[in-house]
């Protein structure tokens, strides 16, 4: 079968789409194509720009071009050391790209690595940027890549609750690619807002550049970590069944050598992740400390997606009565996800 290449590594896909184009680039520290002669990896903007695409400007998404920004910090624009690039932040005053960014470009690029989990915030920079696409009239192309968690699980963000870390109506663990949710969102409808009087139907015109040789179910180590504090394949995995206690006062490890590998004085180095979204580290601690933990309820509510999981917590509810009510969500989600798949899902 050869080895996962993404859509970034099928350059003979993209590549004559750009030529003679003006591109921008959404990429971060992840966004690197493997060099063939030595297994290197090296950055998408140095590629390009080595093989003549003209590209413009980097539009980075939270932590920054480089990933090493905190979550939440506000990111500045600034300017690339290493190609003179621009770099507009859509993690700063803007989350959504500026009219005057793309005015001076034909095509945006979109080549980022995700999780799997609603609330991972580069699904949410997807979404303004296919908006913002579609507003002006350009064309973008998604250079897809694996989903390192890939279950479809967790309970399903409630209409009302849409927030940066909660964009559209999916489970906590969606089980997509980025490509595949831009298929969805488009097709959903989920993309359009209310238009000014004036204002141009938005267009879908965006492209998948799909990944090859990778299915749904099959294990993919990501290569770059994601973020500053998301740094081996077990942080990544117990990151969603974590994610959660930063609605608390209780620590997931972050400013540690093991982030995302702990919660509390719990050292979860040895402990096999589960696959898929887990509440047993939550009844753990209500078990340990009693109810009240939950210090900063309207932040748990955001990343669960509404106030549901907070009530059935507080009600002392079990594992198995809460996942319950989270299963005909999942069904729903499950076949809207197998409608629009881009890689073969086992049954």
């Amino acid at each position: 079968m050869g080895r996962v290449r993404t859509g970034a590594e099928s350059m003979g896909q993209y590549l004559p789409m750009l030529d003679g184009k003006r591109v921008g680039l959404v990429v971060n520290q992840t966004s690197v194509v493997q060099r063939p002669s030595d297994g290197a990896f090296i950055p998408l903007p140095d590629t390009l720009l080595r093989r003549g695409v003209d590209v413009r400007c980097i539009m980075a998404p939270e932590h920054g071009y480089k990933g090493s920004a905190e979550a939440g910090a506000h990111i500045k624009d600034g300017k690339d050391a290493a190609t003179g690039l621009s770099i507009y932040s859509l993690y700063g005053n803007d989350k959504k790209p500026r009219k005057e960014w793309l005015d001076g470009l034909d095509v945006l690029v979109f080549d980022i690595q995700d999780v799997g989990c609603r609330f991972y915030t580069y699904l949410s920079t997807l979404y303004y940027v296919m908006q913002a696409c579609g507003e002006q009239h350009k064309e973008l192309i998604i250079l897809d890549r694996p989903n390192p968690n890939d279950t479809v699980d967790g309970p399903t963000l409630k209409p009302g609750n849409e927030s940066f870390v909660g964009i559209i109506p999916i489970p906590l663990m969606h089980g997509c690619t980025l490509g595949e949710l831009a298929r969805i969102m488009a097709e959903m409808g989920w993309l359009d807002e209310k238009r000014q009087p004036g204002m141009p139907e938005p267009q879908d015109h965006f492209t998948v550049i799909p990944c090859a040789n990778w299915k749904h179910g099959q294990p993919y180590s990501l290569p770059i970590g994601p973020s500053k504090n998301l740094q081996n394949d077990h942080a990544i995995a117990l990151y969603p069944s974590l994610c959660l206690f930063e609605g608390s006062e209780v620590s997931v490890g972050r400013g540690t050598d093991h982030p995302f590998e702990m919660f509390g004085s719990h050292d979860l180095r040895n402990v096999e992740a589960p696959r898929g979204f887990s509440l047993q580290f939550y009844m753990q601690h209500q078990k340990e400390n009693g109810w009240g933990w939950i210090t900063r309820a309207k932040f748990f509510n955001m990343l669960a997606g509404s106030d549901q999981l907070y009530n059935q917590l507080k009600a002392g509810m079990s594992e198995a009565q809460i996942r319950k009510t989270w299963q005909a969500d999942l069904e729903r989600f499950k076949a809207i996800r197998k409608q629009y798949a881009i890689y073969p899902i086992p049954e």
